[in-house]
């Protein structure tokens, strides 16, 4: 049994389609695979959220939200407006856990970034990976100001003795730019390994079958798909002559 928190640079980098690749690549292999968002803001009580898009994207029906806040805050914030008791972090282990005894693979995505609070006392998705001995992916944007961003993200989690499953780029444009096309370098020196994938932007949209394909091009071997970083890196000519 394996568990992966599944956190982002900052908001809206694509944390919810990398989640919904990896559970789209575990569960073609056959692998029970089970995804848990701890707490989910900015969404009413009868509008999808983000597990509605990876039950469709990935094709799985095991997952399971613990709380909902309605205003697009982080858990903490959003609890506080509602006046309702914040997400229990030490709860959601306890509930992994027991996922994690009949799965192969539970994948917990985050709210925001590592740092995010989601109660008054300071608990984040850095303290859940470390109380469940957890790995984490880092989805990061491609664009200017994520080398800073991430480096952040990475230097908290080294501080506080995480291990890093990978940095994955969540939206990579058809048509990328000399900051985005740099970045690939820089992004592989802060975090002292190859991109670990990158997902075409737009995956969101596509179907489940076409989902499935950008997923295996997408994230790599480690994951259960064919991205090659060296290839990726490549692609845009960027060697050790012409960074």
């Amino acid at each position: 049994m394996s568990v992966l928190v599944v956190t982002g640079t900052c908001t809206g980098v694509g944390k919810t389609i990398v989640t919904a690749a990896l559970a789209a690549l575990a569960a073609t292999r056959g692998t029970p695979v089970a995804v848990v968002k701890p707490g989910q803001t900015g969404v009413g009580p009868d509008e999808p959220g983000d597990l509605d898009d990876v039950r469709r994207l990935a094709g799985i029906d095991d997952v399971h939200e613990f709380a909902r806040f309605p205003d697009p805050l982080s858990p903490a914030a959003a609890a506080r407006h509602a006046g309702v008791p914040p997400v229990s972090l030490p709860t959601v282990v306890d509930r992994v856990r027991e996922l994690a005894e009949t799965h192969r693979l539970v994948l917990v995505e985050g709210a925001g970034g590592l740092l995010v609070r989601y109660d008054d006392e300071g608990a984040t998705v850095a303290d859940l990976a470390r109380w469940l001995g957890a790995a984490v992916v880092v989805v990061a944007r491609p664009d200017l100001g994520t080398l800073n961003h991430t480096a952040l993200t990475l230097e908290a989690m080294a501080h506080r003795g995480i291990q890093l499953a990978g940095v994955v780029l969540g939206e990579w444009p058809d048509e990328p730019d000399l900051a985005m096309r740099s970045n690939i370098r820089d992004l592989e020196t802060i975090s002292a390994r190859p991109l670990a994938g990158a997902m075409p932007a737009g995956s969101g949209a596509l179907d489940a079958a076409e989902f499935l394909v950008a997923a295996h091009r997408g994230l790599a071997p480690a994951f259960g798909g064919a991205f090659d970083a060296a290839t990726f890196r490549d692609s845009f000519g960027l060697t050790k002559e012409n960074p």
